[in-house]
This record gives structure tokens, C-alpha cells and sequence, in this order.
């Protein structure tokens, strides 16, 4: 490594403070930050554990599960397992560099790198199912490298299982499977291990772990399938989205680091290059950065969906060098401020996410998509079905169903009632139950309402609540009391939740 180089990067011994300290960060925010709206559905499907869901395979299901197993059915419950995900991406990826690169200060700042960025400030503690997929990521880089140090082929049962584990998150595992193998076609290393048995058993384990996803498909008219592979092409084409694509993984990545990794991934891509063990990192880039640009063209793309590529990143960003005397200069700026202005971002994103400080109401990210605010709405929700002896709560948005199970106690049972097919395995109310009074609680009345009404003889504005954040209003949650259902009338998809809480929220 040139010396200017050398003495651009932190030092080991602060590196590895930063790396403790974001880790930590990131417990303290799980156990304080209320859940997201999808948090809250995925713990709802914890309470009912099947081989596959609607919108993904059952792996987040069953973190979920045993997080509150342990801790009650508490935020850091339901993120206990995401934080332990976060905590061994780490690790894998600070494993694999220092195999990769001699210089075992660069395996720590891959390892910051990682830590660094808000992908991982936000996928690290989150209970969705991303983390499983970045952690497979960086178990399959680590098994990978592996294999090419040491020769020895059981490194490929490790490669199969990530991609596997991975098949058990998100649909997204599809592009490290395919990741592997572009990787065995294109570098010598792989192609010589065809030969042997090992990358079939490797391809076999992947499959027994994906079966179970394809039998719950099977039986529910391929509905994640439809789902989630109709999304590939949609709209016309235009430079809007993939605009902002672009802009969300330089604020998630940020701006140095993601430099690194982009000149790391153009030093690593040429052809002669896929004799070195890092071309594994390579091959994980590629075909998801190709897919994620064409599908920008079309379509958003969430920020997070690339996720699963961060492992990779961060290893390139950290062996970013060159000979080349003005490319060694900007590399060498580069990795002087990659930390400084990726811990800058991070301070103010913790910041916001704890305090609020800058009022920005509904545009504000974290308050809209969590539950921030929500607890006297689900006060007053759980006060109003107490004086009129409500049977249960009546949502027609996932989003609400969830927060109101978590949320509101007592416990009050949860009818969902158009959104049927995210609950296909749930039962359906009991008559009895439907000619109790119930509490429709709603974010949008003026379009939603009508849906509920006509099942309805009486239909009552008990009142409005806002949910807000210092002050400033985030949504408005409207309370109706129904009575009177019509037997006549069939309210098909609606749904029952009674999930138990081991432990009690205060």
C-alpha cells in the first residue's frame, strides 16, 4: 500500500470503537423507536407461524418469534434477532477482508464502512426481512473467500446455506444465488470446482431451504409470485426514477464511500481481475446493480432493496488503491473524509429519529413510517372500546392492523377486512363477534368509509385524533362506532387477530 495511502486510514483501535459504538446506537434506538408499520405486520405474522407469507418467505416470521420469545412482544423483542443479523454481517464481512487484503486495518475499515452507512444504521436494527438478506450477503463473500484461500471444499455446503437462508427472507436472494453462480462461470477459481460435487450439494442445500416457499405457493395460486415478479416492468419508461435512485444510495451509502466502492468495483471488474478473491464482491454487484438501473427506468426503487449489496461495498470501498498517481491522491481524500461524513450523517439521522428536532411533520421519514405518536390515539382507541364494550377493532389497511395489535390494550381483537389476501391463512370472525359493537378506525374516512357503511346499520363519529410529534401533525386516525351488521351481507377477508403478549408494554 502506497504510504499516503497508509496514512489516510483511521487507526485500528479507533475504528474499532466507532464500530462498537454504532452497534451499540443501533441497540438503543431498537429499544426505543416504536415500530414501523411493516415491523408490526411482520410481528403479527410471528404470531402465526406458517412455511411462507404473502409478501415473503417466513424467515422474518420466525426472528420475529424468537426475539419475543425471549424479550415479550416489546420493540427490541421484535428486533432482537435483526440486531443480531446486523452484528454478524459484521463480522463476516470484517472476516473476509482480512483474508482479502494483508493489511489487517483495511478489514476494520471494511467493517466500518458497513457500520457506517444508514443502510445499515437502518436494515441493522430493523425487523424486516433485509438484514437476513445483508447477512447471507456477507456469509456468502466470507464462504467464497474462503474457498479460494484454503482449497478446501466444504466452503461450499457454508455458500449454499447463505443463499439458502437467504431464499428463507426475501425474493431478492434470487440475484446471490445468481451471484454465485457468475462467479463459478467467470473466475478460474470457480470454474475448476464443476468438476467435483461440491456446487451441486451447494445448489441442493439452497433448494431444500427454498421448498417450502414453493409448496405454501402452490397452494395459494403462486400469489407472492404474482406479486412480487408483476412488479418487474411497470410504467413508461423516463430518467425520474433512476435519478432518484441514485440520489437515495449516495445518502444511504454516502457520498466518500460510495466513491470507494465504485472505483474498488472498476479496478476489480476487468476480466484478468477475476482471479483474485475478491471477485466474489464483484459478482454480487453486478447483476443487481444492472437489474436495480433497468428497473428505474420503469419503476421506483426502494432504498432499501439493494441492501443485500452493502457487504460487498463496504470490502471494495476498503481496498480502493491505485498506482496511478492522481487517482492514489482523490482515493487517498476519500477515505480521509468517508468516515467523518458518513458518522456526520449518521449524528443527524439519530438525532432526528430520537428527538424529532427539526418539525418536518408528515415528510419526515421516520415519523411517518413509524409508530411515532401513536400511543395516545391507541389510548383513545382502547378507552372508547372499553365504554362501549366493543367486540373488536375493524381497520382496512394493513398498516393500522398492526399498530392497533401491537399497541392497543387491553387487548381488543383486530378484523381486517379488504386486504384478505396479506392474511390468507387467518380465520374468519364469527357471526357472534360481528353483531357486537365494533370500532373502525381509519387514516382516510373520505375514501374508506364507504367500504365499511353498507354492512352497517348504524354508522357513528365517535372523533378524530391526530398523531403527532412535537407538536406538529403527522395523521389524523378517525373513530367510528358500527352496529347492526347485516348477516345478509358477506364481509369476505376479514380477518381475526388475538395475538397474546408474553410480556406486558408499559
Amino acid at each position: 500500500m502506497p504510504l499516503a495511502a497508509e496514512r489516510t486510514l483511521p487507526q485500528v483501535s479507533g475504528t474499532f470503537v466507532l464500530i462498537a459504538a454504532l452497534t451499540l446506537l443501533r441497540m438503543g434506538t431498537a429499544a426505543y423507536l416504536p415500530l414501523s408499520f411493516d415491523e408490526s405486520y411482520f410481528w403479527l405474522w410471528s404470531k402465526r407461524l406458517a412455511i411462507s407469507y404473502f409478501e415473503h418467505p417466513p424467515l422474518i416470521a420466525f426472528a420475529i418469534r424468537s426475539g419475543t420469545f425471549l424479550l415479550g412482544d416489546t420493540e427490541l423483542g421484535v428486533r432482537l434477532a435483526s440486531l443480531v443479523a446486523s452484528v454478524a454481517a459484521s463480522w463476516a464481512v470484517f472476516r473476509a477482508a482480512a483474508l482479502l487484503m494483508p493489511d489487517r486495518s483495511r478489514a476494520w475499515l471494511a467493517c466500518a464502512y458497513l457500520n457506517a452507512t444508514l443502510m445499515m444504521a437502518s436494515q441493522g436494527m430493523a425487523a424486516t426481512p433485509d438484514i437476513f438478506v445483508v447477512a447471507a450477503a456477507a456469509v456468502l463473500l466470507l464462504a467464497v473467500v474462503e474457498l479460494q484461500v484454503t482449497g478446501n471444499g466444504g466452503w461450499w455446503l457454508a455458500a449454499g446455506s447463505a443463499v439458502g437462508a437467504a431464499a428463507l427472507a426475501k425474493y431478492t436472494s434470487f440475484f446471490l444465488g445468481l451471484s454465485l453462480v457468475l462467479w463459478t462461470a467467470a473466475s478460474p477459481q470457480g470454474r475448476r470446482w464443476l468438476a467435483s460435487p461440491w456446487p451441486y450439494v451447494a445448489a441442493l442445500i439452497t433448494s431444500v431451504c427454498f421448498g417450502p416457499n414453493l409448496i405454501w405457493n402452490e397452494a395459494h395460486g403462486w400469489m407472492s409470485f404474482k406479486y412480487q415478479f408483476g412488479r418487474i416492468v411497470v410504467g413508461r419508461p423516463g430518467l425520474t426514477y433512476i435519478l432518484e435512485f441514485i440520489g437515495a444510495q449516495i445518502a444511504l451509502a454516502s457520498p466518500f464511500i460510495l466513491a470507494l466502492a465504485g472505483i474498488g468495483l472498476a479496478l476489480n471488474s476487468r476480466l484478468r481481475t477475476w482471479r483474485r478473491p475478491v471477485s466474489i464482491a464483484v459478482a454480487v454487484i453486478w447483476p443487481a446493480a444492472f437489474y436495480f438501473a433497468f428497473h428505474s427506468l420503469h419503476d421506483r426503487v426502494q432504498g432499501n432493496w439493494p441492501s443485500f449489496i452493502y457487504p460487498s461495498l463496504a470490502i471494495l470501498a476498503a481496498s480502493a488503491e491505485s498506482k496511478r498517481e492522481g487517482l492514489r491522491h482523490f482515493i487517498a481524500v476519500c477515505h480521509r473524509f468517508a468516515l467523518p461524513t458518513a458518522s456526520l450523517l449518521l449524528a443527524v439521522s439519530y438525532l432526528q429519529t430520537w428527538t424529532g428536532l427539526i418539525p418536518i411533520g408528515k415528510s419526515d421519514p421516520i415519523a411517518r413510517m413509524t409508530a411515532v405518536g401513536f400511543e395516545p390515539v391507541a389510548r383513545k382507541v382502547a378507552l372508547i372500546a372499553e365504554t362501549h364494550h366493543a367486540g373488536a377493532l375493524l381497520t382496512t389497511r394493513y398498516v393500522t392492523s398492526g399498530w392497533l395489535s401491537f399497541y392497543v390494550r387491553p387487548q381488543v381483537p383486530v378484523l381486517q377486512v379488504t386486504e384478505g389476501y396479506r392474511w390468507s391463512d387467518a380465520p374468519v370472525p364469527s357471526a357472534t363477534l360481528l353483531r357486537k359493537p365494533l370500532l373502525y378506525v381509519t387514516q382516510h374516512p373520505d375514501r374508506e368509509l364507504r367500504e365499511i357503511a353498507p354492512f352497517f346499520s348504524t354508522v357513528d363519529l365517535k372523533t378524530c385524533l391526530p398523531r403527532a410529534r412535537n407538536g406538529v401533525s403527522i395523521d389524523i386516525f378517525c373513530i367510528y362506532l358500527l352496529s347492526g351488521f347485516h348477516e345478509s351481507l358477506k364481509m369476505r377477508g376479514a380477518l381475526v387477530f388475538v395475538p397474546s403478549r408474553e410480556k406486558a408494554l408499559n
